[in-house]
Parts: C-alpha cells; structure tokens; sequence
C-alpha cells in the first residue's frame, strides 16, 4: 500500500556499527524516502571503505545525500553541512518523499534539527579582520555583493557603507550556514515534523560488531586505501586523515607502529568513539531508542514504520494496491 505522509523527517542515528545505513536503506524503500547522510567523513570523495559507505548496489536504489561532497584537502565545516543539509530536505519535501537523516554525527543531526531558533554566534576577531581587509583592499560594494548574494534580506535594509553590519551579517553567514534574516524562522524544512529514533545494543555486541567491521575493511583494502591517498598528496595531517582508520594506517605506513598495532588501535579508537556517541544521543530526549541486537534490519525498519504511525504522521492509504 502507498504511504500518505505529513511533511516528515525520520532521523536514525546511534552509534557507529549499529547497522543505521541498512535500516535507512529499507526505510526508505518502505515510505518512498531519500537518505541524507549525517556522517562527517562520508563528505569526503576518495574515502569509501574506512568511512563504511555502501557500495551503489548496496544502497538498492535509495538516493543518498551528501556523500562524496568535498575533496579530503577541501575545508567542510559544520555550517557546510547545515546549509546543505537543509537546501536537500527541502527538495525531498518537495518531491513529495521523505528525508530520511541517517549517521552518528552528533553535531551534523543536530544542526539540521537541534534547537536553532535563534542561534548563538559570537564575534570571530579573525574574520572579522579578514573581511575589513577585503573592504580596504576591494572596496565596501564588494563586500555589500558578497552578502546580496546569500542573504539578500538582509543587504535589503542596509546600506553598502554600513560595514559594521555588513560584516555582521556576514559574519552570522559564515560561521552559522545560516543568513542572517532566516535565525528567526528557522526550522527543518518548510513546516517539517521530525521523528527520531537511536539504534543501541548491549555493549559486549557493539563492541563485536566493531572488532567484525575493522577486520572488514582492512580485508576489503583500507591499506590501499589509505596509501593511495598519501601517494596523491592528502597529507596526513589534514582533519580527513585524521579520521577512524586513516589516521592509524597512515601511522603505519609511516613506520610508526607494525600492522596489528595499527589494527588494534583503530578499534580501541572507535570503541571509545561509540561511547561518545552514546553519550551525545542519550542527552536528547526526543531519540526514540530501539534495541536491535536480536532484530533483523527488515524488523527494526518496520519497528520505526510502526511507531511513527502511531503519532499519525503517516498513514496507508486505503484500497491502493
């Protein structure tokens, strides 16, 4: 049967290796969704297997979002993300389909549906020089452009010679993703409802699942992987190759530590990143949480169908085939 929906946006977030992508991927299949992805390394192109990131026949014809954004030299801040996480939903309400916000970013989910009313953004001295020292050397219209161009509102009520606030708007822009004239109004969405839901098992199968993913990737080349990366020039201390498994092997190879040094420390490391993880999404009283250590990824997929039915955002459409 057809699914009728409010605008809706389901989250599935939890720790790493709780199996999210997979139950994303049959969600979506279920109520005609699309994935955005809420993982901070999948952003980056050339970095598949450390970042987990399902192969295209994995993903079963689901659209996913915000996967193999930037290049791992390129700089791609949480203010990156909101924005186009936000310009992505929207064109998925659009559509008529359902964003489906999937990873265990903490930051990245709640920048798409934490409280940003009216978000806090204090003076940045740097940037603040920084666009002065365009306003010397290029004049103050090219700064006034500059923010018509992404918060037309409010260049609208101000004039190019106020630099103060000029800079101030631009300023907000620049470190918030957000325009200025939007922080007030703000929401997921055009009138987007959210439901939340955490994937968690006991810590014993978590940490299993962990020490099966590593040796996963490592069998499937994240050796090559990574050296194919130092070998193109992606210095190892770029914040990319910093992340779970990259850093490590890249420790390796730099003759830091033998292979099995490596290998256990990439999973010690990402055995203390689930619990941070945990940690992070067990302060947000809205997640839901389901236990999907006995649970198939088609179960917990209809689990997450069935409780949002139940709150009455979405409902079959009776006598459709």
């Amino acid at each position: 049967m057809s699914i009728v929906r409010c605008p809706l946006l389901i989250g599935v977030v939890g720790p790493t290796a709780t199996g999210k992508t997979a139950v994303g991927i049959e969600l979506a299949k279920r109520i005609d969704g699309e994935i955005v992805s809420a993982d901070s390394m999948a952003v980056y192109r050339l970095m598949d297997i450390g970042t987990a990131k399902p192969k295209p026949e994995e993903r079963q014809g689901v659209a996913f979002h915000l996967i193999d954004v930037v290049w791992p030299d390129e700089e791609f801040s949480v203010a990156s993300y909101r924005r186009l996480a936000l310009e992505v939903i929207s064109r998925i309400l659009s559509g008529g389909k359902v964003p489906i916000l999937v990873g265990g970013t903490g930051l990245y989910v709640k920048a798409v549906v934490g409280d940003l009313g009216i978000p806090e953004v204090p003076p940045n001295r740097a940037l603040r020089e920084r666009f002065r020292a365009e306003a010397e050397s290029l004049g103050n219209m090219h700064l006034f452009e500059r923010l018509k161009a992404v918060d037309p509102v409010t260049a609208g009520r101000l004039h190019p010679n106020d630099l103060k606030r000029v800079i101030r708007a631009l300023e907000v822009y620049e470190l918030s993703g957000v325009p200025l004239s939007q922080h007030r109004s703000l929401k997921c969405g055009p009138g987007c409802d959210v439901a939340l839901f955490g994937l968690t098992m006991s810590r014993q199968a978590l940490y299993k699942r962990i020490e099966q993913r590593v040796d996963e990737q490592i069998a499937r080349g994240l050796l090559d992987e990574v050296k194919s990366l130092l070998e193109k020039g992606y210095s190892p201390d770029l914040p990319s190759m910093k992340g779970l498994g990259y850093k490590q092997i890249a420790g390796y190879l730099r003759g830091e530590f033998d292979l099995d040094q490596a290998i256990q420390l990439i999973k010690r490391d990402t055995r203390r990143y689930a619990k941070r993880q945990f940690t992070w999404f067990k302060s947000d009283p809205r997640i839901q949480w389901i236990d999907v250590e006995d649970k198939s990824t088609s179960e917990v997929a209809d689990e997450i169908v069935t409780k949002v039915k139940m709150t009455g955002l979405i409902t079959e459409k009776l006598g459709s085939a």
